[in-house]
Order: structure tokens, then C-alpha cells, then sequence
């Protein structure tokens, strides 16, 4: 793949659009026409190389989809990802093959993703087939157990299977098998969401030291603001499709500028709150991504909505130090 990137990003998502249309519901058939759910709808965002970018948000509001679409297991509907400076939805079937190896997933649940009908031989060394990446047993299995060592596991789990191992390690074997191919971005989404807390830690941390030394770029996914705080770099904030905000660590978590940032942000218990900065908080119920009215999709919760709120859709906007914020009030 090139390696001119654009605006020198390693990623850059312009106006990444997915619908789905919606056959046979009440509005269809009142209306006449298909009704479409809104997963992303025009969004924007950039990751640059070797930095992680959190992508936070409720259940539902496009996360997961977003990353799916940059790793091209979907199709857009509209919209462009340009990873190296090429845009992957232009990509034909061979390029496509290439991009399978410079783009790895690693996914939420690690009890499901894993065959349990294979040994964690056979589940890792794949990846090494399909790209060709070692010609014979031998080769496959040394490397097999440097991506196990490399994990904090050991070449004694080798020729074990899934139901073996506890939920932690079943997720270090899954990083394992992303790492095979040697990809320059990982997509994790919701990766420690499934395990216990103390757990969650030890991932965590593991996500750090392979990206320092294998010097990885980073989609992070997640739902929990204190797995995004202790993991990015920088934070993009989704609600109901859209990117609402984006900013550094220290520009989200501690000058929130949207109002449904500093409502996620209220909504985070503090372990010794002293007085906490008065922050906004929403009222009423989240919209529907089935043919959302037009305007900024907070209108309707939002204490700070004026008319323009309803008809206006707010695009995101940098106040500076590219700290990016879709509101007309702030």
C-alpha cells in the first residue's frame, strides 16, 4: 500500500456512512417507503501512527460498526477511509488480501471468537497460512510460541484448546493470533468487557507494552470511560451515530466541551468527590438511529438547545489545540 499519507495521518475517516434499510416495519408501510437505520452517519475522525484512539459511547451508537467498516468487514454506504494514504473501499480483491494483514481485529467476547475444536496451534498458526507467512510445521509452530511467549504465555499451551484457559488468557491467545501476521493497526472492540476487573488491568497494560514494542496504532472500542482514560491517547465520542467530540485525554476528561461529554463524564462515579465541577445533565430518552429527525441528534435532551439545535445538524469544528466539538452552543 502507499505510503503517503494523507494530512499525515496513518487513518483518516471522511464522511464514513453506514444505513441499513429496514423492510418491513410500522413506518414503512404507513409511509411507503424504507425506513433506514442510521448505524454511522457522516462521520470524521483520524488516528495518527503509533497513537490509540478511543472510540466511547453507549450501547448502540455505532462503535463497533465503525470499526468493522476500517477493517472493511463491511461495505459503506457512503464516506471513505483512507489508511496510508489509500482510500481501503477503492481497494480490489488482492489489495483487499494485503489489507486483511495490515489491519487485525481483536474482538469483545474471547469465549466465542475462539474455534473450540482447535488447539491454539492450529488457531494461531491460520493467519500464517492464509498469508503465507511460514512455509513448513516447524517454522509455523517457533512462531506460534514466540507470539504465546510474547503474550505473557508459554510454548507448555501450544497444543492445548479454548475451554482450557480462563477468559483472560483466551483473550491474550486472541491478541496472539492478531499479532501473527505482524499488522500495523489493531482494532479492539470492547476487548476487556467481557472479563473481570483485576483481569481487565493485565490486558490492558499487555495492549501497552505490545504497542510500544511492536510500535502499533491503535482503535481502542469501549463503553467503559475508565478502560478509555487509562488506554488513549486521544478520545472521539459517538452518540447515535455521530461523533459528538474529539480531543485529547486530558481536552476530553478534563475540559468536556459537548454536553453529552460532561453528561457521560457526570454519570462516572468519583472514589473521593470532594466538588466536583457542576456539570450538564439530559433528560428524556436516547433517539432512535431508524430515520433520526434532522438536527443535532442531543436536541431534544439537551438543556442547552436552541432552535438552530432542531434544524441544523452541528458539524465538529476545532476550538483549538485540535480539540474538535459538534455543538452550536459551545
Amino acid at each position: 500500500m502507499s505510503t503517503t499519507m494523507t494530512n499525515g495521518y496513518f487513518l483518516e475517516a471522511r464522511g464514513l456512512t453506514k444505513y441499513y434499510p429496514i423492510q418491513n416495519d410500522l413506518l414503512s408501510r404507513i409511509m411507503g417507503r424504507t425506513a433506514m437505520l442510521k448505524a454511522v452517519d457522516g462521520i470524521n475522525f483520524y488516528i495518527k501512527r503509533g497513537e490509540t484512539l478511543g472510540l466511547v459511547g453507549e450501547s448502540g451508537c455505532g462503535k463497533s460498526t465503525t470499526g468493522r467498516l476500517v477493517a472493511r468487514l463491511l461495505e459503506p454506504t457512503a464516506g471513505s477511509a483512507y489508511l496510508q494514504g489509500r482510500n481501503i473501499f477503492t481497494l480490489r480483491s488482492p489489495e483487499v488480501h494485503k489489507l486483511r494483514k495490515t489491519v487485525q481485529f481483536v474482538f469483545q467476547d474471547p469465549y466465542s471468537s475462539l474455534n473450540p475444536r482447535k488447539t491454539i496451534m492450529q488457531i494461531i498458526s491460520r493467519p500464517l497460512e492464509v498469508h503465507g507467512l511460514a512455509s513448513n510445521f516447524l517454522q509455523k509452530r517457533h512462531r506460534v510460541i514466540e507470539l504465546l511467549t510474547m503474550v505473557g504465555l508459554g510454548a507448555e499451551h501450544v497444543d492445548r484448546y479454548p475451554h482450557e484457559f480462563s477468559g483472560g488468557q483466551r483473550q491474550r491467545i486472541a491478541i496472539a493470533r492478531a499479532l501473527a501476521v505482524s499488522p500495523d493497526l489493531v482494532i479492539a472492540d470492547e476487548p476487556v468487557s467481557a472479563l473481570d476487573v483485576s483481569i481487565q488491568a493485565q490486558i490492558l497494560n499487555l495492549f501497552r507494552q505490545l504497542q510500544e514494542e511492536l510500535h502499533l496504532t491503535y482503535l481502542f472500542i469501549a463503553h467503559d470511560l475508565s478502560v478509555v482514560r487509562h488506554i488513549s491517547d486521544r478520545v472521539a465520542v459517538m452518540y447515535v451515530g455521530k461523533i459528538a467530540e474529539t480531543g485529547t485525554v486530558e481536552q476530553i476528561f478534563e475540559r468536556p466541551m459537548h454536553p453529552y461529554t460532561q453528561a457521560l463524564l457526570a454519570a462516572v462515579p468519583l472514589p473521593n468527590p470532594v466538588a466536583p465541577p457542576p456539570r450538564l445533565t439530559l433528560s428524556g430518552e436516547v433517539i432512535s438511529p431508524v430515520n433520526p429527525p434532522g438536527g443535532c441528534r442531543l436536541y431534544g435532551r439537551c438543556p442547552l438547545a436552541g432552535p438552530e439545535c432542531a434544524e441544523i445538524d452541528p458539524e465538529l469544528r476545532d476550538r483549538g489545540g485540535e480539540h474538535f466539538v459538534a455543538c452550536h452552543k459551545v
